[in-house]
């Protein structure tokens, strides 16, 4: 896959609302994320954050405002975007098998695997070795651990070879080791694959060792900063509606807390 060549921002919002449902959702989105790196996307539950992604994938229409996607429009952009959904196995369907999923990246059509042709199953098995699912693409997703599925979901989404990849809420349901592992697979795709990585996230502190900003949610509008910027109590406690504080760890690592 080729890295970014940079000469197009991985996002361009210009002052972008939200309707959803008849309600609006957010607005005032006026903001620029750089291509290269890996974002979060962050806010309480119901701010609006997979809506952004939807908006973003030209799943939905904005009510006013534009989104530029690598440059191009929202809809038109889809050939660039890898998509790892939050309910991954239910939307693959539990009974294929893993390698078969990841050739859906390429195919797209359920029914389409006897008609692969050598250089897709050797790129199928290609992006299976880069994520460290080798050892069991041949079983069905449903006999796959949690952690095993999503890097079945991140090859599926990378196989076609995105210059973006947005994951909803990929370390949900995983144990810490399982996060952990995932976490050091992102940054390695990033810096393998060149490609940039939005993640929406709960909980930002397995990621904040490999984010280099944040799309935020607050009062009802959407920015985006770095993360020298994001990680800030005063911020960070507002975004949540609790008290929140940052703690710097003797080895100089960051994570935070409700207090």
């Amino acid at each position: 896959m080729s890295p970014s060549d940079g000469s197009e921002p991985a996002l361009a919002f210009d002052d972008v609302s939200v309707v959803r449902g008849g309600r609006l959702v957010w607005s005032e989105g006026t903001f620029v994320v750089p291509a290269g790196g890996i974002v979060a996307v962050i806010g309480t539950s119901g701010s609006g954050k997979t809506t952004l992604l939807h908006a973003v994938l030209g799943i939905i229409p904005t009510a006013s405002g534009e989104i530029r996607v690598l440059g191009e429009r929202p809809g038109s952009a889809t050939g660039l975007i890898g998509y790892v959904p939050q309910n991954y196995a239910a939307a693959a369907g539990t009974a294929i098998r893993a390698c078969d999923a990841v050739l859906l990246g390429l195919t797209g059509n359920r029914w389409g695997f006897g008609r692969a042709t050598a250089e897709q199953r050797s790129r199928v098995e290609e992006i299976i070795a880069a994520v460290d699912a080798t050892e069991f693409a041949g079983r069905r997703l449903s006999q796959l651990s949690g952690g095993q599925r999503q890097r079945i979901a991140i090859a599926e989404a990378l196989v076609s070879r995105p210059r973006l990849l947005i994951l909803d809420e990929p370390l949900t349901s995983l144990d810490v080791r399982n996060q952990r592992s995932i976490v050091s697979l992102l940054a390695r795709i990033r810096d393998e694959f060149g490609v940039t990585i939005v993640v929406v996230a709960h909980d930002l502190n397995p990621l904040l060792g490999i984010l280099d900003g944040a799309i935020y949610l607050l009062d009802g509008h959407a920015h985006f900063d770095t993360m020298d910027e994001v990680v800030d109590e005063t911020l960070l406690t507002h975004l949540y509606g609790t008290s929140i504080q940052v703690v710097h760890t003797p080895q100089g690592e960051l994570y935070m807390r409700s207090v």
